[in-house]
């Protein structure tokens, strides 16, 4: 028995080590998709610290010293700070509203039958496929004829519906995975739809809530295209437009250049990495229950 015993503890380390060796390559993979993923970042920040000489003459080598004139010189040659501010409010304006709108159909959809059910929830699903510059012509029109373009108003109402089908999915998916008996204690204790759904199902489904902001936000305050064809005065641009003022037809100012992508990537990076565990999670839901 003894022998049994030691035989045992002593092939104990033989299999950690054959273990270990089979999980090798799946970890040499994910340094290689973490390293692809993290080159184009870093390599944009250590270029914002270099001045133009430096990175026309090496653009992959270290800076040799640490200099903030292209965050300087970003400030001075563009309103960032105003196209900051506007994305700001436009960001979180639309995330805000299109959470709370789409949240109350995803919760119909995933609690009440209907006739036509299916097909609308596929109609509004499958929008998220159309390409973006198919929606150019008809959107421009609307938010024209409705008389908001150029303004605030209008490119949040776009980003709502731009950002509505993926909302819709997550949430439907986050609702239909919470237990029924929770709408059924409250509509024994007296409690209606309405109050069922803000103080019952909501509180309960913040992890698919903030899933649902994150991927609205981040896909609001990187939004380029509509944002161009939809305003003309600085007043109301947004920060991605910013970046059109430090190229021109015959130079290019790149540490300026890189310093404005800088500054527009690194508030989209910080929210994704305070809530990218509730992303996580409220993906997987979707997955399997979707």
């Amino acid at each position: 028995m003894t022998q049994k015993a030691l035989t045992k503890g002593n092939n104990r380390p033989l299999r950690d080590s054959r273990s270990w060796y089979a999980r090798l390559p799946a970890y040499v993979y994910m340094l290689l998709c973490v390293l692809v993923a993290l080159f184009p970042l870093v390599w944009v920040i250590l270029s914002s610290l270099k001045t133009n000489a430096q990175i026309l003459s090496s653009a992959v080598s270290l800076p040799t010293d640490i200099n903030f004139d292209g965050y300087r010189m970003a400030l001075q040659v563009s309103p960032i700070l105003r196209y900051f501010f506007n994305s700001v409010i436009i960001t979180l304006l639309s995330t805000f509203v299109n959470v709370f709108l789409v949240s109350m159909a995803a919760y119909v959809f995933s609690r009440t039958r209907f006739r036509g059910k299916g097909l609308l929830f596929s109609i509004l699903a499958l929008s998220m496929v159309v390409p973006v510059t198919a929606l150019m012509q008809p959107v421009y029109q609307v938010i024209t004829s409705l008389g908001l373009s150029d303004s605030l108003p209008g490119l949040i109402l776009v980003y709502v519906a731009l950002n509505m089908p993926l909302t819709l999915l997550i949430m439907r998916a986050t609702f239909a995975g919470l237990p029924a008996s929770l709408e059924e204690a409250a509509y024994i204790d007296g409690a209606g739809f309405m109050y069922t759904y803000l103080r019952v199902m909501l509180p309960v489904a913040k992890g698919g809530l903030a899933s649902a902001a994150v991927m609205a936000f981040l896909n609001s305050w990187n939004e380029f295209t509509f944002a161009l064809v939809l305003t003309k005065s600085p007043a109301v641009r947004t920060l991605p437009l910013s970046l059109s003022y430090f190229t021109s037809q015959f130079s290019f100012n790149y540490t300026a250049l890189f310093a404005a992508i800088t500054m527009a990537v690194i508030p989209s990076i910080l929210v994704f990495a305070l809530f990218q565990e509730q992303v996580s999670q409220s993906l997987v839901i979707g997955a399997v229950k979707g």
